[in-house]
């Protein structure tokens, strides 16, 4: 089984051929093409970490869609002041599916 650990979105994610994943928005239309920097890649027994052999590898992603997370709510209160401060925050999110591991 291949997989490759890629950075995508500030975070990290273990990814393999025909796996959707949810990232940070990315720019561009559904349908696009996206590459993924890899930071690791496994196939079979064959662990693959060094920079050198990292640059010739190539993941690549479709995008399937424009999406937002779930509603979150701030709130902010002092104590006997009257002081309170309501805020909601939705992150703008990416459906990724992959399409290769090269």
């Amino acid at each position: 089984m291949v997989y490759a650990i890629v950075r995508a979105g500030g975070r990290q994610e273990k990814v393999s051929v025909g796996d959707t994943i949810v990232i940070n928005r990315v720019a561009g239309e559904a349908g696009d093409s996206v590459d993924l920097a890899p930071v690791l890649l496994v196939d079979g027994d064959k662990v693959t970490s060094a920079q050198t052999e990292l640059a010739k590898v190539k993941v690549t992603a479709e995008k399937v869609e424009d999406l937002r997370g779930e509603k979150i709510r701030i709130l902010r209160y002092k104590n006997k002041t009257g002081y309170k401060k309501r805020q909601g925050h939705r992150q703008e999110l990416t459906r990724l599916k992959i399409t290769g591991i090269a």
